[in-house]
């Protein structure tokens, strides 16, 4: 089983437009940054994303990936959802509507965002979502997934257990009940924002460090980065062992 990460950036993408920070200017590709999103592949061939955001038929394209089979999708937040749209030609080569899961409120959101595709009268061409409200754990493409709560600032939005693998973006914090799901981690892929600076709704570097002191994954991947947190190049070398930044197009094995 496999997750290649399809975008690995902030809600403003690396660049944000007009940034002129220094690695925004970077020439490293691995410093260039889409909204964040994974793709699982299961051991069957399956075909399960993590959220869908604006830049998810350029990740689709970049990446050659040409089949979705359910979206699990962590929250409402538009660089999450609003490229859900784009699931189009994928819907149509499935033959069926695209599965959904996600919590109530979440579900509740993309309907008042996607209206189209649930109407009674459809406008040809128009998505068909079928809707999965998760509470608890639940089963994808023969796979048993465990959602995990996680706080986003105000909100609670989930992360996903997956066997050994875990995914948690935009956090800012986690309660000591779902960390316990979050034990015997073979991987652990977390949001790490920037260095220093403590921001409101997401983990900085001291939080991850502090997490992964505590749940101690096999290996950590940073993910939802800014250019605040640095170069990848110079990251790598000063991160603790087990402890990396993803980069877009990365593709691990678990």
């Amino acid at each position: 089983m496999t997750l290649k990460f399809l975008g690995t950036g902030t809600s403003q993408g690396v660049p944000p437009i007009g940034c002129t920070h220094p690695v925004c200017l970077s020439r490293d590709p691995r410093d260039r940054r889409l909204r964040t999103s994974a793709i699982i592949t299961t051991d069957s061939g399956k075909k399960i994303l993590i959220d869908c955001g604006p830049d998810f038929r350029q990740q689709m394209l970049a990446n050659r990936e040409s089949r979705v089979d359910a979206v699990l999708i962590t929250h409402e937040h538009n660089d999450h959802v609003i490229g859900l749209d784009d699931l189009r030609p994928l819907i149509f080569q499935n033959g069926a509507g695209m599965p959904l899961y996600c919590r109530e409120r979440v579900g509740n959101e993309i309907r008042a965002r996607f209206p189209y595709a649930f109407a009674q009268e459809k406008y040809p061409g128009a998505p068909t979502f079928d809707l999965h409200a998760v509470d608890g754990e639940f089963e994808v493409c023969g796979e048993k997934i465990l959602p995990v709560t996680v706080r986003h600032r105000a909100i609670d939005i989930y992360g996903y257990r997956l066997k050994d693998l875990a995914y948690i973006t935009d956090a800012s914090f986690i309660s000591e009940e779902e960390k316990r799901k979050l034990r015997n981690l073979e991987i652990l892929i977390v949001n790490c924002l920037r260095k220093t600076e403590p921001h409101p709704a997401h983990f900085i570097l001291p939080d991850v460090l502090k997490l992964v002191e505590e749940l101690r994954p096999r290996q950590t991947f940073l993910t939802h980065i800014s250019h605040h947190l640095g170069f990848h190049s110079e990251l790598i070398k000063i991160l603790p062992a087990g402890i990396l930044p993803a980069y877009d197009g990365q593709e691990i094995k678990f």
